[in-house]
């Protein structure tokens, strides 16, 4: 088992008072900006061994009775069809998607909020469509000059404009399916109509990265510019935080450089601001969570290495440019790694020079062990490797086969001559379909799929690039996949 770094029920305390005490702090109400993901933090879970990709979502349902959430989304980014690059669904969709979510866990869903609203038919359609399942709609729209013009922001020309957002509870978390969805403008406009109402209420931020009480340099946060290259987003010293308090503490740079303006709004809405840095701005105390350095230290650099390569992916498919692999390339400058450090991506190198240029993978076990697998006329590569390592880890001996040509074959001509498939090849969810069929009667291939759970967080590459339903299979697995940036046709378009 790979080593813990991070003490997550720690965390569920610590974060969970955090906000408590900031709730109290504004006279029992708070409008909570939730940036990052709120479940399937899985950036988290890499760099920070210990931490679980639902704990933001867990430490909310300690709070469910006193929080109640509201999801902003772009008109803009509905009208452009905007998707999430790891779910590859658009805004929109996920707005119905993290709600439902949401209420699984027995959390309330108060309202959804269309913000930069300027009669965008596809935006108009989507509020009707949420209307008619019975959730109620907000409209929020441009401010000229935002977010300079404080005068015309604070007015009634300005928020005074938007709709007021009903909420009933103590804990309003603003969250959203991406960035720039207008989240923080939202927390403002609300802070705005509740003093024009009398009611006292407040204004936070909760941001896991860049954690602020660890170096600048730290391998966490360098693995957090890592994550964000393609927003350009640079960690730095809070120069606010060490004027008013002479301590040292991070933050990035655009919540520094909004800061001034960002505090001048709120003394315009409240009569004062509380704050004195973007830090002070901030609910997060993952950095006290942290129990081994040294874990936490490793897994962040392997982190990098694999942004690198799937920047590297995304550029030879034409979705990412050069400068988003240079600032990654200096970042491991910053921490001396090289790609040589990812162990999986040279055993996978190696294994395809070895069978004469044919792809090949490989994947790193918890305690260092390499499984390679290569390409067969039954098995793509990365099936070879999943079925190699399910045995290892099973105990099974390298002479059984846990599938027998009898029962790949019929499924490839299946795929072929009835589908209208090129490649023969079984993708690795039809692989582990065909083992779990086997599983009923097959003792070794029952061993075998017992192994699953055993794949989450291990280091996997392919000497070439995978299909969309490979990669989205090692994903569900939590497998962390990295590839070459080549395609096994080197003259091919399409992936």
């Amino acid at each position: 088992m790979a080593k813990i770094g991070f003490d997550n029920d720690k965390y569920l305390r610590l974060q969970s008072k955090c906000i408590r005490d900031r709730i109290s702090q504004f006279g029992g109400k708070l409008y909570l900006e939730f940036g990052g993901k709120l479940f399937d933090d899985y950036h988290a879970s890499r760099v920070l061994p210990g931490f679980k990709p639902d704990s933001k979502i867990r430490m909310l349902y300690e709070l469910r009775n006193d929080a109640e959430i509201v999801i902003v989304i772009s008109a803009d980014d509905i009208e452009k069809n905007k998707r999430r690059g790891d779910l590859g669904i658009t805004y929109d969709v996920d707005v119905l998607r993290l709600i439902d979510t949401f209420r699984e866990r027995d959390l309330f869903v108060g309202s959804v909020v269309i913000t930069r609203f300027h009669q965008q038919p596809s935006a108009i359609m989507f509020r009707k469509r949420l209307e008619s399942l019975g959730i109620r709609v907000y409209q929020h729209y441009d401010i000229d000059d935002y977010p300079s013009n404080v005068s015309l922001i604070v007015s009634d020309d300005g928020f005074g404009k938007n709709d007021f957002i009903e909420t009933q509870r103590s804990l309003v978390v603003v969250t959203a399916p991406g960035p720039g969805s207008g989240k923080m403008a939202v927390c403002l406009s609300q802070l705005y109509h509740e003093y024009k109402r009398g009611i006292s209420a407040g204004y936070a931020k909760f941001e896991t990265f860049p954690i602020w009480n660890l170096p600048l340099k730290h391998p966490v946060n360098l693995a957090y510019e890592a994550a964000t290259a393609d927003l350009s987003d640079v960690n730095m010293i809070d120069n606010y935080h060490m004027d008013a308090y002479g301590e040292m503490a991070v933050n990035y740079n655009r919540d520094i450089e909004i800061f001034p303006v960002l505090n001048t709004i709120l003394t315009r809405i409240s009569g004062q601001s509380l704050y004195r840095s973007p830090t002070d701005m901030g609910v997060n105390m993952v950095g006290y969570c942290i129990i081994d350095d040294a874990a936490v230290t490793d897994a962040s650099k392997r982190e990098v290495i694999r942004r690198y390569y799937n920047i590297a992916c995304e550029k030879r498919k034409g979705l990412a440019d050069a400068s988003e692999l240079q600032r990654i390339e200096l970042i491991m400058n910053q921490l001396d790694i090289t790609l040589e450090n990812r162990k999986s991506a040279v055993a996978a190198r190696k294994k395809e020079a070895e069978t004469g240029g044919a792809p090949a993978a490989a994947i790193e076990l918890d305690d260092g062990t390499i499984i390679t697998g290569k390409t067969t006329t039954l098995l793509g590569a990365s099936s070879a490797v999943l079925l190699n390592t399910l045995k290892h880890l099973a105990g099974i001996p390298d002479e059984i086969m846990l599938l027998s040509p009898s029962v790949i074959e019929p499924i490839q001509n299946l795929k072929v001559k009835n589908m209208g498939n090129r490649n023969p090849l079984l993708h690795i969810d039809e692989i582990l379909i065909a083992l779990a069929i086997c599983a009923v009667s097959d003792e070794a291939a029952a061993k075998a799929l017992a192994q699953l759970p055993n794949l989450r967080g291990v280091d996997a590459h392919s000497s070439v690039m995978l299909s969309n339903v490979d990669e989205r299979t090692f994903k569900k697995l939590g497998v962390n996949l990295t590839c070459e940036p080549k395609s096994e046709m080197t003259n091919r378009l399409y992936f």
